[in-house]
């Protein structure tokens, strides 16, 4: 083995290698280095801060760009599959974490671009994986995912509830009393179900005021809707409800109950869960 690959084995430990003792400390200096740099992406938009240590913070920043940069160039050069790493979530994180620096040179007028460099902030959920909870993780996002249907439903409703509401408002308040129009109307339908209330519009009549009532009362079950349905599905998912698979289709996404495939119509079989 030559000494670029014992390099590359070394560094591949390092930067990837995140059960190691090296890879968990370098992985822990890089999520400091991107709170301090989302940090100063932060508070250099604050004029008063920028016109008195706008100078400074530049330099800083070009410093922890050409650390991430140094970062960005080693993934790519220890990775098996370069392709792989460039254009997995991470790997496109990465990139548009520093690109903005760069572009700010070649276009003065770009300074505005700066603000996607808090994108790197999204690395922070390596700390999942550093502190264990990466398989809760996991397991809340199959949840989610295994209830998307039912979720789409349930916003497909509230689409509806939002128009019909905000048509009805229209019919009922008018013009006159601010519902100049029904997507307005439906912009306020979705603010009183969603119980924000921002105030800018309100009915004025008995009968707006009665329907804004029934509105708002509407809004407070459908926030419970959306948590009941992935609650359900974590509690089917914990009690192995879900581990039905075809031995054809090698599927185990049938529905909670089900004892043929959805496809075949062969008997499905349990499958224990790990």
């Amino acid at each position: 083995m030559d000494n670029t690959q014992r390099l590359k084995n070394r560094l591949n430990t390092i930067i990837f290698g995140y059960q190691t003792s090296a890879g968990r400390n370098f992985d822990i200096l890089l999520l400091i280095a991107i709170c301090i740099s989302v940090g100063i992406v932060l508070i250099d938009s604050v004029e008063s801060i920028h016109q008195t240590y706008g100078q400074w913070l530049y330099w800083v920043e070009w410093g922890f760009t050409l650390f991430f940069t140094a970062e960005y160039v080693l993934r790519l050069w220890i990775s098996s599959d370069r392709r792989a790493y460039a254009t997995s979530f991470y790997g496109v994180i990465d990139l548009l974490a520093i690109l903005p620096t760069y572009l700010s040179l070649l276009f003065p007028g770009s300074n505005y671009l700066l603000s996607i460099r808090a994108l790197r902030m999204l690395r922070i959920f390596k700390i999942f994986e550093l502190s264990g909870f990466d398989k809760d993780a996991n397991f809340l996002v199959k949840a989610l995912v295994e209830s998307r249907r039912k979720i789409l439903v349930f916003l497909f409703t509230v689409c509806m509830l939002t128009i019909l509401y905000g048509s009805l408002m229209y019919l009922v308040e008018g013009p006159e009393n601010g519902f100049t129009s029904i997507p307005r109307s439906i912009y306020w339908s979705i603010v009183t179900l969603t119980t924000v209330g921002y105030g800018d519009i309100s009915p004025q009549t008995p009968l707006g005021q009665a329907i804004a009532s029934a509105i708002m009362i509407t809004g407070y079950a459908i926030i419970a809707v959306p948590t009941g349905i992935v609650t359900s599905e974590l509690s089917n998912m914990k009690r192995g409800d879900r581990q039905l698979y075809c031995p054809q289709h090698s599927s185990a996404h049938h529905e909670h109950g089900a004892q043929y495939c959805l496809h075949c119509g062969q008997k499905l079989e349990r499958q224990d869960h790990d």
